[in-house]
């Protein structure tokens, strides 16, 4: 099995495990119902909680209770496989790294939920492909890949929506997603390689291999959360022209996406004001 199969394999495995995917409103109700009245939640589901009003600090404090209770979940889980007759799938690929990939998905959706991205399984029988792209960027910016960080800015925010909702979705995937997922996929390649090796060396003692299992994830997911917060955080104030600025440097990154005359847009849409006076 060669590393690009085993990691497609584990990462279609994680995201069919039992509670990966994560409904936005299911989600965002677990999250506000107790701190918020029935008008402001559904003011939240239709917003999202900033364009609600819930300020960038309370959001960011809930980010930070999230990030903390994931990462308990995915160490003691990860101490569990590190047990004999542990968790066991996919034949020769350890649990726990499935597992571990599981829970960083899961993480991803919900901090993205929670500072303001739609439902990415609203239309789960249509397209899931797209879902797995935007998690995929998601999990780049947890492992710190290059560009991931401008991409997710870019993509965030309401200049890029409006831009690129004038391209047909297949364009658009193989234009600005394909090669950013390319590199993605790259360097969680790469993490893999060195997380498997550890976590196998760690079982050869299996109770004390428990315990190092489970302390290389509680080392690595939680600033991967981190990281992933701070950018999606920045993402709730950034002005027009720092999103343009985010949009070449990714460019420097990934010089084959699409090219996007921002002045030529702006035009389109004077032109459009002036027609509706």
């Amino acid at each position: 099995m060669t590393e690009n199969t085993k990691l497609e394999l584990i990462l279609e495995k994680s995201l069919s495990l039992p509670g990966v995917k994560v409904s936005r409103e299911e989600f965002l109700t677990k999250v506000f119902s107790k701190r918020k009245g029935a008008s402001e939640l559904r003011e939240i589901m239709e917003k999202g909680p900033y364009g609600a009003g819930v300020t960038r600090k309370e959001i960011d404090n809930i980010a930070k209770s999230i990030i903390h209770k994931r990462t308990l979940t995915s160490t003691s889980l990860s101490f569990g496989a590190g047990l004999p007759g542990g968790i066991a799938m996919a034949g020769t690929i350890p649990g726990d790294v499935i597992q571990f990939y599981g829970i960083a998905m899961r993480l991803a959706q919900e901090l993205a939920y929670l500072y303001g991205h739609h439902d990415l399984w609203l239309e789960e029988h249509l397209d899931t492909e797209k879902a797995r792209d935007n998690i995929l960027v998601f999990l780049g910016v947890m492992f710190g890949g290059g560009g991931s960080q401008s991409a997710i800015k870019f993509l965030s925010s309401n200049l890029s929506k409006h831009v690129l909702k004038k391209l047909p979705q297949k364009a658009l995937t193989k234009t600005l997603y394909y090669p950013i997922i390319k590199k993605v996929l790259a360097s969680i390649g790469i993490k893999l390689t060195k997380d498997s090796f550890a976590k196998g060396v760690s079982k050869v003692i299996p109770v004390v291999g428990g315990v190092i299992s489970g302390s290389l994830t509680y080392t690595t997911m939680r600033p991967m959360g981190k990281r992933l917060a701070e950018t999606l955080s920045e993402t709730l104030v950034m002005t027009e022209e720092e999103v343009k600025k985010e949009y070449y440097e990714m460019r420097k990154e990934f010089p084959e996406i699409i090219v996007i005359d921002f002045e030529e847009v702006e035009d389109e849409e004077k032109d459009k004001k002036d027609i509706s006076v």
